[in-house]
């Protein structure tokens, strides 16, 4: 992967079929935040809610959550997931990172219950904290910084 700007933005996704959950960070301060929650099946409209926060943000690099079973084997999403990844380096030209997704949703869920945040806003919140989780452990991995 290419080096990232050391002050560069970079936005993560939770990839599902229904929702893709965004969050965004910077490679300064190394802190996630959860963005928006993109809410439609159709494809189309899910590339152009995704231009959008390209354009708007400007990131450096994309990162994509990859699921797997607890084990770590791989299964439908898995695959889905790895495809979205590669549509999203096609279409914009950026560095695209796969990270481990494992638990994230749980902890998500966990952390829109401890907040009293439920029914449908809860979810869509959930996705976009479950990005959030995903960026920020792309942050704390140990990296050279020529990596990145």
């Amino acid at each position: 992967m290419a080096a990232t700007s050391p002050d560069a933005t970079v936005l993560a996704f939770d990839f599902g079929t229904r929702r893709i959950g965004v969050a965004m960070g910077n490679t300064l301060t190394r802190m996630a935040h959860p963005l928006v929650t993109i809410d439609d099946e159709r494809n189309d409209e899910r590339f152009a809610a995704i231009a959008a926060l390209v354009a708007e943000w400007q990131p450096g690099t994309l990162v994509v959550g990859l699921p797997t079973h607890a084990d770590g084997t791989e299964h439908d999403m898995t695959q889905r997931a790895q495809r979205f990844a590669r549509q999203l380096e096609g279409r914009f030209r950026l560095p695209v990172a796969l990270v481990d997704e494992r638990w994230t949703t749980e902890a998500a869920q966990s952390m829109q219950d401890d907040a009293g945040t439920t029914g449908r806003k809860g979810r869509a919140a959930r996705d976009s904290v479950a990005a959030q989780l995903i960026l920020q452990s792309w942050f704390d991995e140990p990296v050279d910084p020529n990596e990145r």
